[in-house]
């Protein structure tokens, strides 16, 4: 175990460097820089820059420099001195900026995530156990429309049924007047009545194709022959279900915590839009759009990163939950 431990960690190594690389040429694959469309943007309001002016700011900003040479000075400032940049859209250091929306944006993720499993789990056991009742039925009528009503739509459905019926507004995770406020305990009372409505937008379809993948792969061990011989030899059915062919089944929750993991960071970009959230998907879109190539770069590093450990945590607890799986074998 520790032995391949060891080898996925030093494959970590060239993987990461090779993500960043192309991350960085990406970002700047599209005409022109932030420069350029910071130009633009004021000759379309009638401004105009110096030369000078254009000229300075590309030295303040390396904008001068070739490609390779940005790179190697944003690559070496994060890994020798944590510096991840500036961001030039803003105008202050990209740590800053993504470590003030990572809070909000970890709580939220990790709140859907908790109730996609919440939810997936006892209703994919259940179908599977129950096949062909009208409870199977329904939370299968219930999962198709789950997996096929866009999430950005379910989200403006809720927020139109609250404002018109409630009278209430569930855009955003805070009250106006305490969205600027510091954190105390009417702050996080104030989270939790808002979180709800993001958390169930963003967790309907995870939740429904789980639940089909929990029925499926629950239905297929169940008429496996190991569960007939432990019926056969008195196992109580509670007892039959949990501790074998539910232990196999739940591959797909495990296995599924490599893209999960940076899930928890990016969030989505168009419902945390659509709900006015104040997390890092829509920072990483303004990002990409006003090419602040090192926010945006910034941001893919990390999320590349936590792909890579989220893949090797979820691949260590396939081992530990199916004793089928031998690490380093065939």
């Amino acid at each position: 175990m520790l032995a391949y431990i060891g080898r996925r960690l030093l494959m970590m190594i060239p993987t990461l460097f090779a993500v960043s690389l192309v991350s960085f040429i990406i970002i700047q694959l599209p005409p022109g820089d932030f420069l350029t469309t910071y130009v633009a943007t004021l000759a379309a309001e009638g401004e105009t820059v110096d030369a000078d002016v254009i000229a300075r700011l590309e030295a303040r900003y390396g904008l001068n420099q070739p490609v390779y040479v940005q790179y190697y000075k944003w690559i070496t400032n994060i890994l020798f001195k944590g510096d991840f940049g500036y961001s030039w859209d803003w105008g202050r250091p990209v740590s800053d900026l993504i470590g003030q929306r990572l809070v909000l944006t970890f709580v939220l993720s990790l709140s859907t995530m908790l109730f996609i499993w919440a939810v997936a789990f006892p209703v994919g056991i259940y179908s599977a156990v129950r096949q062909y009742s009208a409870g199977d039925y329904f939370f299968t009528f219930i999962s198709f429309l789950g997996r096929s009503t866009p999430n950005f739509l379910l989200a403006l459905v809720l927020m139109w049924i609250a404002f018109s019926y409630f009278d209430m507004s569930v855009g955003g995770l805070f009250s106006s007047e305490l969205e600027e406020a510091p954190w105390s305990w009417t702050k996080i009372k104030d989270l939790l009545a808002h979180i709800w409505i993001p958390m169930v937008v963003l967790g309907t379809d995870g939740t429904a194709g789980l639940i089909r993948i929990m029925r499926a792969n629950l239905l297929d061990e169940l008429h496996k022959p190991y569960v007939l011989t432990a019926r056969s030899k008195g196992l109580s059915e509670g007892k039959l279900l949990l501790k074998y062919p539910v232990r196999a089944a739940l591959n797909p929750f495990v296995s599924t915590l490599g893209w999960q993991l940076p899930g928890l960071v990016s969030g989505s970009s168009i419902i945390a839009i659509v709900l006015n959230l104040p997390t890092t998907g829509p920072l990483l879109l303004k990002a990409l759009r006003a090419q602040d190539m090192y926010l945006a770069g910034s941001f893919i590093f990390i999320l590349s990163t936590l792909t890579v450990i989220g893949t090797l945590i979820s691949d260590l607890l396939l081992a530990w939950l199916d004793p089928r799986i031998k690490l380093g074998q065939r």
